[in-house]
């Protein structure tokens, strides 16, 4: 078993000049009536962004890139953030992780999306035999753990639509099966970020189940009004910077995160001109929502300007995260932080309608 690294809580390189925004994150005070939530491949943490504004403690995050957990230690400040392979800690490793956290016959919650690149339809040559595949199956068989000590009331589970494809049937049936076999009883939706105030088009399915004869109700998020263009989320930022290997965060404008690799096809000089939207060349429109923020290393979506492509920062508004959120890490590891990442608006929803199965709402 590889060394678990656990990240630093890190302070901001840079004095923020007085243009910059500031961060300044509102912190949420946590009810102790809800039960402790453990996150599980939890990246950046947008999932975990909304069940802490709705008020449950997060004693404990991981995930196996060490960028993402050093995000995580920034923005939620009283959650031990760990960069571990949960492959190789397998249930026995959580369980021990959890139990330095939190007392033995508590009440808990597990939440998370394991990678769904092995799942993800816009990989054409995807398989049922992906390794990654397996990954929620590892999930299952955390949750069987740790109900063996602690009272397990709900887990919520998120993935791409592709994990329901006919090629993948049997692993999602195992799912959901497995689950039921734990004691849970199971709501499946397919949420779209559009309907919950994020102005993207990202469909997911998000699966909450509910523990058993505890008289706890459905998980049903509800949508609300918010953000619904491009120009809504982005328009007026000043220009971000571009990438150079001497670049430090205090050339970055406004915000740390606000950079972007720099314009080199002959397209961003000539943006007047037609040109077929591709993988690799998709222009944002205005006054429409984004298309899904799910990049790879030369994907990033280009600006509605059609100069250049979007920053990170752009593309973190576009998720919905708060505007003085920050990502850790070099320019490939924001893009892949921000491309994994549940939406905090609707992560909202989720916790919310968790909260509400609960009980806890009705009770205040």
């Amino acid at each position: 078993m590889s060394a678990i690294v656990v990240a630093a809580k890190q302070t901001a390189k840079n004095s923020p000049k007085e243009e910059k925004l500031v961060p300044n994150l509102a912190e949420s005070v946590a009810d102790e009536d809800l039960p402790k939530v453990i996150s599980l491949f939890s990246g950046a943490g947008g999932l975990d962004w909304g069940f802490y504004q709705e008020g449950f403690e997060i004693p404990l995050a991981i995930d196996i890139s060490e960028a993402a957990i050093r995000t995580h230690g920034r923005n939620f400040k009283v959650t031990h953030s760990v960069a571990a392979d949960l492959i190789e800690l397998q249930p026995l490793g959580v369980f021990r992780l959890v139990s330095e956290r939190v007392p033995q016959g508590s009440r808990i919650g597990v939440i998370g999306g394991p990678p769904c690149q092995g799942f993800s339809r816009a990989n054409t040559t995807s398989h049922p035999d992906d390794p990654r595949n397996e990954l929620p199956q590892l999930y299952l068989d955390i949750v069987k753990k740790l109900k063996r000590k602690y009272k397990v009331e709900f887990v919520v589970f998120e993935n791409v639509l592709g994990i329901r494809d006919k090629k993948h049937a049997k692993k999602y049936n195992e799912l959901l099966c497995g689950l039921g076999s734990l004691g849970f009883k199971v709501t499946e939706k397919e949420l779209c970020s559009l309907d919950f105030g994020v102005p993207q088009i990202r469909r997911r399915i998000v699966l909450s189940a509910m523990r058993k004869r505890q008289g706890y109700g459905d998980v049903k998020p509800e949508g609300h009004d918010g953000l619904k263009t491009v120009r809504e989320a982005i328009a007026g930022l000043p220009a971000p910077a571009y990438f150079t290997k001497e670049l430090v965060p205090s050339d970055i404008p406004f915000h740390v995160n606000h950079w972007t690799m720099r314009p080199k096809s002959p397209r961003f000089f000539s943006p007047e001109n037609s040109y077929a939207d591709g993988r690799s060349f998709k222009r944002l429109k205005w006054d429409l929502p984004s298309p899904t923020v799910a990049f790879g290393h030369r994907e990033i979506h280009i600006h509605p300007s059609g100069t250049r492509r979007l920053s990170i920062y752009e593309a973190m508004l576009l998720q919905g995260f708060p505007r003085d959120f920050v990502l850790e890490g070099n320019l490939s590891e924001q893009v892949q932080q921000v491309s994994n990442a549940v939406p905090p608006p609707l992560g909202r929803s989720i916790a919310r309608a968790v909260k509400r199965a609960l009980g806890a709402i009705e009770k205040k």
